[in-house]
């Protein structure tokens, strides 16, 4: 329980300046005041948590775009100017009036960047927290919404076999770490592309990638592709789109398989680059399928059961990159778009 000798608290919140168009800078949030009550009120299924940590996701580049009904980006609800922006993090229950959360219950899912939410508990939105004999920063990534996203896209949309070949673009994020490590539990061949030495060293002596090389420093997408898949690729998890994905497609194999998790490199565009290799899904039969981790929570259980073991073990890792308070929270967002992020970004809020 908090301390109920307390109405109110302060509690800070990040807030959306005004809509972004191009790159986002640090100047487009900023942290502001305001009060919670420390009780929510009764009948009302509500419960007040005190976040932990929140998760950086480029995602909420999305929804910094002033809204437009005509784009497909619209299914992602825009933020509101003026209000705090919002996403998935780790929380404490420290007042509830839900039937299925008590006073001092772990929990994982969408949040406020604030010190203090208000939310009201649903089972597609938020997760009670079970397991603690891991970090509990590991349900921003690992053991959330990056770790169902690379669980879904490898092992139910691609379908892996022993001996395929594997490629992941931005292998060395929150993703792309895992389904490297993922790769390998399934007896694949596995290369990863990554924005400087260190994340490529990172994924070669940390993550198991079988080779990996700095997408910066190669003047030819294709051939550096074809370097390291002489015979063609199998696999592709998509995290970056434009340029990396045309030269993917030249040199993906017959009945190849892409999952569509995201496109980085074309959120900050205001005019998204084209794809010139399109032909190539047709005549070497590729499937691509775009998909969001939200539509298979129904999977969230048995990814759990999968990846717990092998966490457990130390046969899976992962690397994390935290921010230390709220006030570094617009930095860590924005720097995703700069790749100053090695592995997972988060914000520590407040220690349990």
């Amino acid at each position: 329980m908090a301390n109920i000798g307390l109405v109110s608290v302060t509690n800070n919140q990040v807030i959306l300046r005004d809509y972004v168009s191009g790159f986002p800078k640090e100047s487009d949030l900023y942290i502001a005041p305001t009060t919670v009550d420390l009780r929510v009120p009764p009948g009302s299924m509500a419960v007040l948590v005190k976040n932990l940590y929140l998760s950086c996701d480029p995602f909420s580049r999305i929804r910094m775009e002033k809204p437009d009904p005509s784009s497909p980006a619209s299914v992602a609800r825009a933020y509101s100017i003026g209000k705090p922006i919002s996403g998935y993090g780790v929380a404490k229950a420290i007042d509830s009036d839900h039937p299925n959360y008590k006073n001092g219950d772990l929990l994982w899912g969408r949040v406020g960047w604030e010190e203090y939410s208000v939310i009201t508990p649903t089972p597609s939105s938020h997760f009670k927290i079970h397991h603690t004999d891991v970090p509990l920063s590991f349900y921003t990534g690992l053991l959330g919404i990056p770790g169902l996203t690379a669980y879904v896209g490898f092992y139910e949309i691609c379908s892996p076999k022993k001996g395929e070949t594997v490629f992941v673009s931005a292998a060395s994020g929150a993703v792309g770490q895992l389904v490297g490590q993922f790769a390998k539990l399934a007896g694949c061949y596995v290369v990863g592309s990554a924005s400087s030495k260190e994340k490529v060293d990172l994924l070669k002596t940390k993550f198991g990638y079988d080779d990996a090389f700095n997408y910066k420093e190669e003047r030819d997408l294709s051939a550096a592709l074809k370097r390291c898949f002489p015979e063609g690729i199998d696999i592709y998890f998509e995290n970056v789109g434009g340029k990396m994905l045309d030269a993917v497609l030249e040199n993906m194999r017959t009945h190849g398989r892409i999952a569509a998790c995201g496109m980085i490199s074309q959120y900050n565009l205001k005019e998204p680059e084209g794809v010139h290799n399109l032909a190539s899904i047709v005549y070497k039969r590729i499937r691509v399928q775009g998909f969001a981790a939200v539509e298979f929570f129904d999977k969230y259980s048995k990814f759990l059961d999968f990846v717990l073991p092998y966490v457990r073990e130390g046969k899976i890792t992962y690397v994390e990159d935290i921010a230390q308070g709220l006030e570094k929270g617009p930095s860590a967002l924005i720097g995703l778009f700069h790749g100053k992020n090695v592995g997972k970004q988060l914000v520590e809020v407040a220690r349990e």
